[in-house]
């Protein structure tokens, strides 16, 4: 045995963090029989565990949790009147099939892209016949690793599309949604989903004399063939295996079956060993799209025995006179059953391997508490923990405590992340816990190696789509800024229409990354802000119209890069100039709309021009954007964008607070942002600026009132904080305490303090200290924005339309690939869901919670006599930075007079006057239409 603060067999597996249940007064969870258990390419975990009353009633739960907040999961009351037996995400993770033991399958999805929201809408069943395995139909997508040609400038040659038919395709070669399942009966039943909405679901038998079918799996051929394996429980039995074809004929799915060769466990045949182990306890494909090779592990009290066998292609000797006629590249041959066995101890859970796991390695858990990482091929042992001993809670001293005699604690149902590189599993005592793998799995790695090897899989996340949580389990502080240089390296070398596909997805990855250090935690601002200006600019372009619709020219947007880039001018109206007005005319009141967007481009302009005095320091946010001719740019020709709309409508401009009337403060930062981007706009190490110009930014704090930038805040997830390898003693519904790592607390800094007024981070608007609107956040970011949108301009909504999914920090979903470059590159997924917030009292109950605690109820009042209501949900990764109601600055020490500069405190115990008081333009100040009291005061 082993302590699990310390890793076994070398530290190439050790335990990341244990969570489990709060013991509840009127209700308790127990696990269920069976466990399951499934991980989602976006890391998000289902399992399944019964909650069980006073009354011992039981209700059938479904919970998911994202790995980076364990404790904050949402259980599903799921309906389910037998045990659930299978859970299984689809291959975007926003999906969850889920069967139980009375033959109903139900579809779960995602109810307005929360996390923490789901609902069923569709299913089948098989009355009465329990389900015993499960798959979604495959959708053609497979993609080939070439782990030797890591070192490939290219990611075509590291990442290759595979041959691969989809199970069924509809008009045009797109494949058909659905699912597939085996019964204990022997039935085989598919259920198809129809683009209308619509489920046509048929059920044939596996052969014409139907047995108990005990144990399923479910694997898919090149061809668009399904093989069926199925195993009766008795080692004395035969496994057999089906094919399986389906098609729609007549507007009805049609099911063809076909018997192929079956197989009896070596260990059956063998006279020393022949009734040693009775029963067959697992069956596994080693993937679901490899149905050549399969799992086999049959049992006793005491041991088990696994066998691991293959179908391969043996070349037969033939005469020379055919072997001159035979076609050049072929040869005749037969199937040959290849077998590998070994005897182990007893198992009690078998995950399904992935189909490119890092390195090809088994994991097997055994009634002893441990768990073994084999390879695949000869069986051998690469990896060994050890379970018995328990994590000390994260504020307990490290002393010794007396060993407690029990039933070992052993895992009932484990799940393999898709990288390989971590491993979930459900203990017999309803205990969550998850396991880093090492990616060399027995063989020390050289630093140089490892960090080549966590390159790769990082490549492989940002080509696929696929959330890369797992990956920053292994990456040491030390290794960021290795790892961030060589992954722009590469980024580099790919061809410029992949690069524009990729250019969000690396930023955000880049920003993952610098959360682990503390020499880098200051750029995780510069890039979470870089995504942002990349968004805005986007949208506005893509808000201007040629002036003429079949104008053969490039469009507006390009043109307006095109003339920023050529015109060196420091004058912004001798720019302007050079533009077609006309293609800038928009309606006055998406002008207005847009507003919050425009103030914030101004905001910031003026926070980096302040800052460039002090641009040693590279602990300061926005540094890099000094030395940035790209984002620099960019900022410029939004300035121009600006200044041509202010001319259409005034109160559309950003606000000021100058020292002078009449001062011109857009053409003063336009020129300064002008000679800053010349020095570093061509291509090569950027010149430093000239004392000029670092004077004159430094008189900027005496002629405009510098703004307080809110930076998208630190998250209070786990993987920083897992970096010293101590495993954490967790609790569902309850967030802990953990102890700050270096990098948070910087990051702490640049966030607002608990009670201070809240800020929708997409939206630039200010919320107050507490939201009455109901809002969502981003469970790795904390990014904060409204559900429901305040204003109906259409382009406002094109706006918010990029959030639904995804979110600012970049673990959500990118927008739908479409280009060339994205149809030749594999699999690019949505991922990043957006779970709902709770509040803060952890409820009594997951699924009774007490009144005071419920979701919708009305909360306290809010400090300014408003009742403010508990935000009802909360969101997963993505967006912006904030932007100031025109001269209305809400900063850390409360609410200003914008014209007097007077501090009315956080809690102002005087209402304002009415707007006009005040001497500004409601509308001017409020972007949704409302005058000044009703947008604060709610009036």
């Amino acid at each position: 045995m082993c302590d699990l603060r310390r890793p076994a067999a070398g530290g190439m597996m050790d335990l990341a963090y244990v969570c489990e249940w709060e013991k509840w007064s009127k209700s308790t969870h127990c696990p269920s029989v069976p466990l399951a258990c499934a991980w989602s390419c976006r890391n998000l975990i289902a399992f399944t565990m019964d909650l069980r009353s006073d009354d011992q009633d039981l209700t059938r739960m479904i919970h998911i949790l994202d790995t980076e907040h364990p404790w904050d999961l949402h259980s599903i009351p799921s309906e389910h009147r037998e045990a659930i037996t299978c859970l299984e995400w689809d291959q975007s993770g926003s999906r969850l099939l889920s069967a139980d033991a009375d033959g109903q399958i139900k579809c779960w999805s995602m109810a307005d892209h929360l996390a923490n929201s789901w609902e069923s809408s569709v299913g089948s069943l098989v009355e009465g016949d329990p389900i015993v395995a499960l798959s979604w139909l495959h959708n053609g997508v497979k993609l080939a690793l070439h782990v030797e040609k890591s070192g490939a400038s290219s990611f075509g040659e590291k990442f290759s599309r595979v041959k691969f038919s989809p199970s069924l395709t509809l008009f045009g070669g797109k494949p058909m949604e659905g699912w597939i399942a085996v019964t204990v009966s022997g039935l085989v039943t598919v259920s198809l989903l129809k683009p209308s909405g619509q489920v046509l679901t048929s059920t044939e038998s596996l052969c014409r004399l139907r047995g108990r079918v005990a144990l399923a799996d479910i694997a898919f051929t090149g061809g668009g063939n399904i093989v069926v394996a199925t195993a009766d429980g008795s080692s004395a039995s035969p496994v057999q295996f089906y094919k399986v074809c389906v098609s729609v004929v007549s507007e009805k799915c049609r099911i063809d079956t076909e018997i192929l060769p079956s197989l009896f466990m070596r260990c059956t045949t063998d006279l020393n060993r022949k009734d040693k182990f009775p029963a067959i306890t697992h069956l596994k494909f080693l993937a679901r799209d490899m149905s050549e090779q399969v799992l086999l592990c049959a049992s006793s009290q005491t041991s088990s025995i696994v066998e691991c066998w293959s179908l391969r292609k043996e070349g037969l000797p033939v005469n020379n006179i055919f072997q001159q006629i035979s076609p050049v590249g072929e040869s005749p041959g037969r199937l040959r059953e290849a077998l590998v066995t070994r005897q182990l101890k007893r198992a009690t859970a078998v995950p399904s391997p992935r189909p490119h796991s890092f390195p090809r390695g088994l994991a097997l858990a055994f009634h002893d508490g441990s768990v073994h990482i084999v390879h695949r091929l000869s069986l051998q042992t690469m990896a060994v923990f050890y379970s018995s001993a328990t994590p000390r809670p994260v504020d307990e001293p490290a002393i010794k405590r007396p060993r407690t005699a029990g039933p070992a604690v052993h895992f009932k149902a484990m799940q393999l992340s898709w990288t390989s590189l971590a491993l979930v599993g459900i203990d017999n005592q309803g205990k969550l816990s998850v396991l880093r793998l090492s990616p060399s799995m027995g063989h020390p790695l050289e630093v140089g190696l490892a960090l080549r090897h966590l390159l790769f899989l990082l490549e492989y996340c940002m080509v696929t789509g696929y959330d890369w949580w797992d990956i920053l389990l292994h990456v040491q502080p030390s290794m960021v800024q290795s790892l961030v240089e060589k992954l722009h390296e590469e980024y580099t070398r790919q061809t410029a229409a992949l690069q524009q596909v990729l250019s969000t997805r690396i930023l955000a990855m880049k920003a993952s990354l610098c959360k682990l250090s503390p020499c880098t935690v200051t750029r995780v601002c510069d890039y979470h802000t870089k995504l942002f200006l990349i968004a805005i600019s986007s949208t506005l372009k893509s808000l201007l119209r040629p002036h003429f619709l079949n104008t053969p020219d490039k469009s507006p947007g390009d043109r307006l890069t095109e003339i920023c880039a050529k015109i060196t001018d420091v004058d912004i109206d001798k720019v302007m100039i050079n533009l077609k007005t006309e293609e800038f005319v928009l309606d006055m009141n998406t002008l207005q709309a847009l507003q919050q967007l425009l103030q914030w481009v101004g905001d910031f302009v003026l926070y980096l021009l302040a800052s460039l005095p002090n641009q040693g320091s590279l602990l300061r946010p926005g540094h890099s954007f000094l030395r940035d001719g790209t984002s620099l740019g960019m900022l410029r020709e939004l300035m121009v964008v600006i200044r041509i709309w202010g001319l259409l409508k005034p109160s559309c401009l950003p606000v000021y607070t100058a020292t002078s009337d009449t001062q011109d403060s857009m053409s003063l930062l336009f020129r300064l942002l002008t000679k800053l981007w010349i020095c570093c706009r061509d291509e090569g190490p950027a010149s430093e600026p000239d004392e000029a110009l670092v004077d004159e930014c430094c008189l900027l704090p005496s002629q405009l009132l510098i703004p307080s930038l809110d930076w998208l805040p630190a998250s209070d997830g786990l993987v920083s904080r897992l970096q010293p390898k101590q495993p954490l003693r967790l609790q569902f519904g309850r967030a802990p305490t953990l102890p700050g790592s270096a990098a948070t607390l910087q990051l702490d800094g640049l966030a607002r303090a608990p009670g201070q007024p809240k800020i929708d981070h997409l939206r630039r608007l200010h919320l107050g200290a507490c939201p009455t609107e109901e809002c969502k956040a981003c469970t790795r970011c904390g990014c904060v924005t409204m559900l429901k949108s305040p204003n109906r301009t259409t382009a406002v909504k094109q706006w918010e339309q990029r959030w639904i999914k995804n979110c600012l920090c970049g673990h959500g979903p990118d927008a739908c690939v479409t280009s060339r470059a994205a149809e030749e590159a594999p699999a690019f997924v949505q991922l990043g869901p957006w779970p709902t917030y709770r509040p803060p009292r952890t409820p009594r109950s997951l699924d009774h919670p007490h009144p005071e605690d419920h979701l919708t109820a009305r909360g306290p009042r809010g400090p300014w006599g408003d009742p403010a209501r508990a935000p009802a949900s909360v969101f997963l990764p993505l967006l912006p930075r904030a932007l100031n109601l025109d001269k209305l600055q809400l900063g850390r020490a409360g609410p200003i007079n914008a014209l007097c500069a007077h501090n009315l405190g956080a809690a102002p115990n005087k209402r304002p006057g009415p707007a006009h008081n005040l001497g500004v333009v409601p509308g001017s100040l409020c972007p949704l239409g409302l005058s000044l009291n009703q947008y604060l005061w709610g009036t």
